[in-house]
């Protein structure tokens, strides 16, 4: 089994669509979890930066079917 990819914060930000400051963000408030370390960066997973991408969305009422 092939090991995950990490990449840092400010390109799992590019990927997910929000600025690097989100993603510093959802660390702090325990929403994602670096998966590792380079130095002084932190590292992460894209499925969980995807993941806390989604639960950060607003929740949408569902459409009602009009007949």
């Amino acid at each position: 089994m092939l090991a995950p990819t990490l990449i840092p914060g400010p390109l799992a930000a590019a990927e997910a669509g929000v600025a690097p400051a989100t993603i510093r963000k959802w660390v702090q408030l325990g929403r994602l979890a670096p998966a590792g370390k380079a130095g002084r960066a932190q590292l992460f997973r894209l499925e969980d930066v995807f993941a806390a991408e989604r639960s950060a969305r607003p929740r949408t009422a569902p459409a009602t079917l009009r007949g």
